[in-house]
């Protein structure tokens, strides 16, 4: 069976294993990029690839805001600053502005808007809210091809990216990981975990404990409607509710909380709850049809706070994280793969990931305490 080496193993080609190979290759590493399936084809490509920059902490505002700075910079990126409009209830208006103050300190343009104001960009119901708020440099990518992008980028310095290899094996042994697949075995001194929803299981192959499992979401599609104009990211904070224009249809969802595990295909009776709070919210979904066919699902991949975990695995020498997201991945993958490639050279990340480090969960802490899985 023929043995590959590399100077590090990553596992996953969704955006952030892509975007990391390429960065990595970039410091002159041996990179090894390997995918159950095709690039972009699990969580990334079934995203709703929306960005944004309004975060309630500094280093998901930071990782966002560079993450999408390189985006804007990449024509196969297909970003669009169509904007993001939150609609924020009484209760947590002022939580919320102490959020738009740390935008601010980091240059952030978002708009404070009263709910009047805020239907300048969409019409919805002002029930219960406390305001509103829209950023303008928020918006949307083409995150399969720009996950396609950052693949050609490290093939063309020298990345070996092996497709249709489902991992079945990792061990430590020495100084090296090994790592196989059907058609054979690698091994390397680094391997960075970028496998998403897949990321707990594959700690699991290691032996090792990773918090991270699948979450299955809903993305309903509507037939062509007649609005006016388009609709930006649309994120109703007290229902959950989200929409936005794609194309003359409109997309919406609201998680399920209680929608864990390897669960398939379309749950068709979580339509008529969330549509019920749509319905309540934005009343242009009185004239919309459902297209069942264009509708979709994916996965999220969930930790116990809704926070990442990036940097080494402690006991687990060589082993790196980049997992873990919780619906942030495409939003945050740009800066996350600079990072990823400082941890692995031993340089100091340009941004301060302290937060994320597994060590948090030592003892039950948690990045927000309040979440209830």
């Amino acid at each position: 069976m023929t043995t590959l080496t590399a100077d590090i193993v990553v596992i996953g080609a969704g955006i952030i294993g892509a975007a990391s190979a390429w960065r990595l290759s970039e410091r002159g590493l041996k990179v090894l990029l390997v995918e159950q399936d095709r690039p972009a084809s699990g969580s990334t490509g079934k995203s709703v690839a929306g960005v944004r920059h309004q975060f309630t902490t500094e280093a998901n505002i930071l990782l966002a805001q560079h993450s999408i700075a390189e985006y804007a910079a990449m024509p196969e990126s297909g970003y669009r600053p169509e904007g993001y409009l939150m609609l924020v209830p009484d209760t947590e208006w002022a939580a919320h502005l102490q959020a738009v103050a740390l935008q601010h300190r980091h240059g952030v343009p978002t708009e404070v808007l009263t709910p009047a104001e805020g239907q300048r960009h969409a019409a919805f119901s002002p029930e219960g809210l406390g305001g509103c708020t829209y950023c303008a440099t928020d918006g949307v990518v083409d995150a399969h091809s720009l996950t396609h992008g950052y693949v050609r980028r490290a093939r063309a310095l020298g990345a070996t990216v092996l497709l249709d290899s489902r991992v079945t094996s990792i061990a430590r042994r020495g100084r090296q990981w090994h790592v196989r697949v059907p058609a054979g075995q690698f091994e390397a001194p680094l391997l960075l975990n970028a496998a998403g929803a897949w990321s707990g299981e594959l700690g699991r192959l290691a032996g090792l404990d990773l918090p991270v499992w699948p979450a299955r979401r809903m993305v309903f599609t509507t037939g062509p409607m007649n609005v006016q104009a388009r609709l930006p990211m649309i994120f109703d904070l007290h229902s959950g509710v989200y929409l936005r224009s794609e194309g003359e249809r409109v997309i919406f969802g609201r998680s399920d909380p209680s929608d864990r595990g390897w669960r398939e295909g379309m749950n068709w009776d979580w339509l008529e709850p969330t549509l019920k709070l749509a319905l309540a919210r934005f009343p242009v979904l009185e004239q919309a049809t459902l297209d069942q066919r264009a509708s979709w699902w994916g996965y999220y991949e969930l930790t116990p706070d809704h926070e990442p975990i990036i940097g080494p695995l402690p006991g687990a020498e060589g082993w790196i994280n980049a997992c873990g997201f919780s619906g942030h991945g495409v939003m945050q993958a740009a800066a996350i793969a600079r990072v990823a490639a400082q941890l692995a050279v031993n340089d100091v990340p340009f941004l301060d990931v302290t937060p994320f480090q597994y060590e948090r969960f030592a003892g039950g802490r948690h990045l927000n305490p309040d979440i209830q899985l």
